[in-house]
C-alpha cells in the first residue's frame, strides 16, 4: 500500500529532517528544465532559483519515500511516478511511501517551468528525471555494500530492496546501508546508467492502482476531508455578476441562524461562519444578500456571440503560413468554407471547491488541494501582505481537477474571509457557486476555408482561431506575436499534408467571463474543427472518411498507425443497422497520437446514444498500460458528457446554470463501451490524461453525419437538428 501523507516542510528544512532527524539517505537531484541557460556558470540568481530538485528519502527499515512533484487528482500519476522511481531502485511498490511536495520551486515542472501538474505532462515531465533519481540511490547504495565487502561495486547487483554480491552468497537490506551511503558523494545523475528497457520489471506493466482501496474505504484524505482542532465552516456567496459586489445584507437574520457565529464580507462576497456547513448555508440564505452588479449586468450570450463573429472576420496572429494559401485557394476546383462554434463549458469537479485557512501570529497555513501550490502561496502572501515563507501549503488528494484547481481565485476568497476570523476556518462551495463563479473553457468560433482540386484532394487550407486567450493572463511570455500557442494546438500542426496552409489566432476576451483550462483547452476545441472540417473534405470529394485521411498521411507514420488500428478494431466499412453511423477522428495532441472510432445511433425524434467508441493511441512508451486504458475511458466520457449536454451560458450577466439539473452529467445509461488499443513503441512517453477528451466529439459528430446526412458545425449536441419528419 502507497501511504500519502502531507507535509509542510520547505525544501531546506526538509533535507535537515531528513539527514540529520530520520537518519538514512537523501538523495537530492537537479532535473533539466527547458529555460536553464546551457552554461550554468552564467546564469542568474533569478534564473538558478527554478532548477528544481526531487527527493527520496531511505530509511532503516528500508523504505523510500518520495516528496512527490506533482498532485494526484484521480489520474494515477502517484502511482506512475512511483514506478518509474522504484523501477530504478530496484524496489517494489510495497516499500514505497509517499508524500505531498510542499510549495517550492524545487519541485519545478520541467516542462511548464512552475510547480503545476496540468498539459498532460507528469509522465513526460518526469520519465528521466525520476528514474535518474532512482538510479542515483541504487548506485549509492551498492557502492556503500561493495565497500563494507571489500569489493568492486560493478560486480555488485540490487534487487527487491536488496545488494547482493557477485557470487549472491552475501546481502544486505538497503535499510542496513542507508547511513554509509549518506557519506558517499553523490554523482552526477546524468553520468549514472539507467536501466535497459528490455531489463524493466515495473514499466509496461499493467498494474492495478493501488490508491483506490483507501478512496472506497473512506481513508483517502482531500481538501475537503481537512479537519483541524476549533476548526468553523463558512459557506460564500459571490456576487453573480462577475465584477459585482454586495450592497447589502440582512446580518441580523443571518446571526439568528442557530449556529452561525459571524457574517464576513468582501469586495466581491458574503460567507457565512458557523459550526457547521448546514447552519452557514442556511445563514446566507437569511441574509438576503444584495448585489450591485457593475456594468456587465445587461450582458447575454447574443453580445458575446457578436463580439467573437465580429473578430473572425478579421485577420490574427499568424501561427503558421506556408504554400501561399491565396494562390492556391484561387486555382482551387472547388472551395469550402465553414464556421465552427464551442461553448463555454464548466468543470463541475465530484469535489467541490474548498479551502482551509488559519491566519495567525503573523503566518498563514492553507489546507487544499491544488495543482499550482507555488501559485497558491504567492497569491496568499499578497493579500496578506506577509512573506511567502510564512504561507505554508499543505496539499492533498484532489476530487477531479481537470484545470480547475490551476487557479487560486478559491484560494483567494478563503484567504480574504479567514483574516476576519480567529482560528481555522474551511469556506466551501456550493455546487450551484461552484458552477456559477467557475473559470471556464473559453467559448470559441473558428472560420475555415479549404480548397480541393479536381480529384478532391486539399490543395490549400486556412482556419482562423478565435477565442479567449488563457496563455496570455498564465503566461504571457508563451505569446509570442500574438498567437497563444495552446490556442492553436491541434489546428497549427494538423496530422494531415497540406500543400499550402494558414493558421491565424484572433484573441477574444469574453467580456467580464473568466475563462481557463479545461481538461486541455485549444487541442479540446480544434480537434473537433479540423477533424469536422476534414471529414467535410472527404464528403465533399465523395471519399470514405479513413481512406480520405490515410491519403494525406504520407509522412505521418504514426498517425498512420493509430488510424488504421482504430479502424481495423471498430470493423470499419461492416454494416450498420438503419440510423446507425460510424465517425472517425485523428489528432496529435499532449504529445500522443490518437484515433477514435464512434458508433452511433440516431432515433427519430433526434436523441442520440453513442453505443461504441474505439481509440488506437501511441503515447510512447507505456509506464502502465492498465492506467492508460482507465485514463482514455474517463477521458472520453469526460468529452462525450461535454459534446452530448455541456454548455454554460451567460443571461444578464449571469451564469445560467446552477447544478446538475441545467448542467446535465452524464448518466450511467448513457455510457457506451469503450475500447482502446495501444500501439507498442519505445519512444518517450506522451500525454495521456487529456488526450481522449479532445477526440471524441468530431468523431461522435462525424459518425451523426454518417447516420444522418446532416452536419454538426456547433456543440453542444441538439437533437432538434436531428430530428427526422
Amino acid at each position: 500500500m502507497i501511504n500519502i501523507t502531507t507535509t509542510g516542510m520547505n525544501r531546506r528544512s526538509f533535507l535537515k529532517a531528513g539527514a540529520a532527524v530520520t537518519g538514512g539517505l537523501v538523495v537530492s537531484l537537479t532535473l533539466p528544465l527547458g529555460t536553464r541557460p546551457a552554461n550554468a556558470a552564467d546564469a542568474s540568481a533569478d534564473t538558478a532559483r527554478f532548477a528544481p530538485n526531487a527527493f527520496i528519502r531511505i530509511d532503516h527499515q528500508g523504505i523510500a519515500t518520495l516528496v512527490m512533484p506533482m498532485v494526484e487528482m484521480g489520474q494515477g500519476v502517484y502511482q506512475g511516478q512511483a514506478m518509474l522511481i522504484a523501477e530504478e531502485l530496484e524496489i517494489g511498490l510495497d516499500q514505497v511511501r509517499l508524500e505531498h511536495a510542499p510549495a517550492d520551486p524545487a519541485y519545478t515542472n520541467p516542462l511548464l517551468g512552475g510547480q503545476v501538474t496540468g498539459g498532460s505532462t507528469t509522465i513526460r515531465a518526469m520519465w528521466q528525471p525520476l528514474r535518474q533519481a532512482g538510479a542515483v540511490a541504487r548506485t549509492l547504495l551498492v557502492q556503500a555494500a561493495a565497500a563494507r565487502w571489500g569489493v568492486d561495486a560493478a560486480g555488485c547487483t540490487a534487487r527487491d530492496g536488496r545488494v547482493h554480491d557477485a557470487a549472491g552468497g552475501r546481502s544486505f537490506g538497503y535499510g542496513e546501508l542507508v547511513d554509509d551511503a549518506a557519506r558517499l558523494p553523490v554523482p552526477d545523475a546524468a553520468a549514472v546508467a539507467l536501466k535497459d528497457p528490455a531489463d524493466f520489471r515495473l514499466i509496461g506493466q499493467p498494474l492495478h492502482r493501488l490508491d483506490t482501496p483507501d478512496k472506497v474505504n473512506g481513508r483517502a484524505v482531500f481538501g475537503i476531508d481537512a479537519r483541524l482542532p476549533g476548526m468553523k465552516i463558512a459557506a460564500i456567496a459571490i456576487a453573480p455578476v462577475f465584477g459585482g459586489r454586495p450592497a447589502g445584507l440582512d446580518e441580523a437574520a443571518a446571526r439568528a441562524v442557530r449556529g452561525v457565529h459571524q457574517v464576513v464580507t468582501t469586495d466581491e462576497a458574503v460567507a457565512v461562519i458557523a459550526d457547521h456547513w448546514w447552519a452557514a448555508h442556511k445563514g446566507l440564505e437569511a441574509a438576503a444578500i444584495r448585489w450591485q452588479d457593475g456594468d456587465h449586468g445587461g450582458v447575454g450570450m447574443a453580445d458575446l456571440r457578436a463580439d467573437l463573429d465580429a473578430a473572425s472576420r478579421r485577420p490574427g496572429a499568424v501561427a503558421r503560413d506556408e504554400g501561399g494559401v491565396d494562390a492556391a485557394l484561387a486555382g482551387a476546383a472547388q472551395r469550402l468554407e465553414a464556421v465552427y462554434e464551442l461553448p463555454f463549458l464548466a468543470h463541475a469537479a465530484l469535489e467541490p471547491m474548498n479551502c482551509t485557512v488559519h491566519v495567525h501570529d503573523g503566518a498563514c497555513d492553507i489546507w487544499v488541494g491544488t495543482q499550482i501550490p507555488g501559485i497558491a502561496q504567492a497569491v496568499a502572501a499578497g493579500i496578506l501582505g506577509i512573506p511567502a515563507e510564512k504561507v505554508t501549503i499543505h496539499n492533498h488528494l484532489i476530487g477531479g481537477g481537470f484545470g480547475r484547481r490551476l487557479e487560486a481565485d478559491g484560494i483567494a476568497h478563503a484567504v480574504k474571509i479567514a483574516r476576519q476570523v480567529s482560528g481555522p476556518v474551511k469556506v466551501v462551495w456550493s455546487r450551484e457557486e461552484d458552477i456559477r463563479h467557475d473559470m471556464y473553457r473559453p467559448y470559441y468560433y473558428d472560420r475555415l476555408q479549404a480548397g480541393l482540386d479536381a480529384e478532391g484532394r486539399p490543395v490549400a487550407w486556412t482556419h482562423r482561431v478565435s477565442g479567449s486567450s488563457i496563455m496570455a493572463r498564465f503566461a504571457p511570455a508563451a505569446v509570442v506575436n500574438g498567437v497563444d500557442p495552446d490556442g492553436v494546438e491541434g489546428a497549427a500542426e494538423p496530422p494531415y499534408a497540406f500543400p499550402a496552409i494558414r493558421v491565424e489566432f484572433q484573441r477574444v476576451e469574453p467580456r467580464h467571463v473568466p475563462t481557463s483550462w479545461w481538461r486541455g483547452v485549444g487541442p479540446t476545441h480544434n480537434i473537433f474543427v479540423v477533424e469536422s472540417f476534414i471529414d467535410e473534405l472527404a464528403a465533399a470529394a465523395g471519399a470514405d472518411p479513413v481512406a480520405y485521411r490515410r491519403s494525406l498521411l504520407d509522412t505521418n507514420p504514426r498517425a498512420r498507425a493509430v488510424l488504421d488500428r482504430a479502424a481495423e478494431a471498430a470493423g470499419w466499412g461492416g454494416a450498420l443497422p438503419a440510423g446507425h453511423g460510424r465517425g472517425v477522428a485523428l489528432q496529435y495532441a499532449f504529445g500522443s497520437y490518437l484515433a477514435m472510432v464512434a458508433e452511433v445511433e440516431v432515433a427519430a425524434d433526434g436523441g442520440v446514444r453513442v453505443h461504441r467508441l474505439v481509440a488506437a493511441v501511441d503515447c510512447g512508451r507505456a509506464v502502465n498500460p492498465d492506467q492508460i486504458r482507465a485514463q482514455m475511458e474517463g477521458g472520453a466520457i469526460f468529452g462525450l458528457t461535454a459534446a452530448l449536454h455541456g454548455e454554460i451560458t451567460i443571461t444578464d450577466g449571469r451564469v445560467a446554470q446552477g447544478n446538475f439539473d441545467t448542467y446535465l452529467p452524464m448518466r450511467i445509461d448513457e455510457v457506451p463501451v469503450v475500447e482502446t488499443h495501444l500501439i507498442d513503441s519505445s519512444e518517450a512517453p506522451g500525454g495521456i490524461g487529456e488526450t481522449a477528451t479532445a477526440a471524441v466529439s468530431p468523431a461522435v459528430t462525424n459518425a451523426i453525419f454518417a447516420a444522418t446526412g446532416k452536419r454538426l458545425r456547433r456543440l453542444p449536441i441538439d437533437p432538434a437538428a436531428l430530428k427526422r419528419g
